[in-house]
């Protein structure tokens, strides 16, 4: 006797941005492509988040169910309704990968990256997550460029230390040529504090170049 082969359990995700939108339209039509690809449904999420926000609560209960083995595919109309950002997708399908869960799209594609189309798809991830974690980069690097130009202080600040209200005396004495020891002596605090406000000035004064200069 010919046993008919098991069907996969799959779970559906549904998300949507805003509170005036709602997930009829993606359970609709994700339970109709279950239904054709003959995949088991032991379970409905939905939830109401923007794509960049991070603590999606019903998204974290499916990775669960994933890493606990009770599934095998995980529904999604479309992958931007899965993925936060590149970089975030390809993590997912990393880790969903370890426990042999595949992200099937309603249109057809299927995220395994044990597959030889999983793995070309892995490839081309991860080239654009580099391209985006350049990109953010980039723009901190130029938004800290354009703080300092500004004259914003970057860092810690003076006042965040106890020692840091010793440091405008310190330096002074210090330009003045004094020795550690009698800085210690004249503002009564010991020559390792002294040479930790040195040593945090000039880390501070490097960072700053370092930043301008790129």
């Amino acid at each position: 006797m010919i046993q008919a082969p098991t069907q996969k359990r799959a779970v559906i995700y549904c998300r949507v941005s805003t509170d005036d939108q709602n997930c009829e339209r993606q359970l609709h039509d994700l339970r109709a492509f279950a239904k054709r690809s003959k995949y088991k449904v032991v379970g409905i999420f939905q939830e109401t988040a923007s794509g960049a926000k991070s603590d999606r609560i019903e998204r974290a209960k499916v990775l669960k169910l994933a890493q606990s083995r009770e599934i095998e595919a995980i529904l999604v109309t479309e992958l931007t309704r899965w993925g936060r950002s590149t970089i975030d997708l390809l993590q997912t399908l990393e880790q969903l990968n370890k426990w042999n869960v595949s992200v099937i799209a309603q249109t057809g594609s299927q995220f395994d990256l044990s597959s030889a189309q999983g793995k070309m798809i892995a490839g081309m991830l991860s080239v654009l997550s580099q391209f985006e974690r350049d990109l953010i980069s980039e723009r901190t690097k130029s938004g800290l460029r354009a703080a300092v130009a500004r004259g914003t202080k970057l860092g810690r600040q003076p006042g965040q230390n106890p020692s840091d209200k010793y440091a405008n005396k310190v330096l002074q004495h210090l330009t003045a040529g004094r020795p550690y020891r009698w800085i210690g002596r004249e503002l009564q605090i010991s020559p390792t504090t002294v040479m930790a406000i040195v040593k945090r000035n000039k880390k501070s004064k490097a960072k700053m170049r370092h930043l301008v200069a790129r």
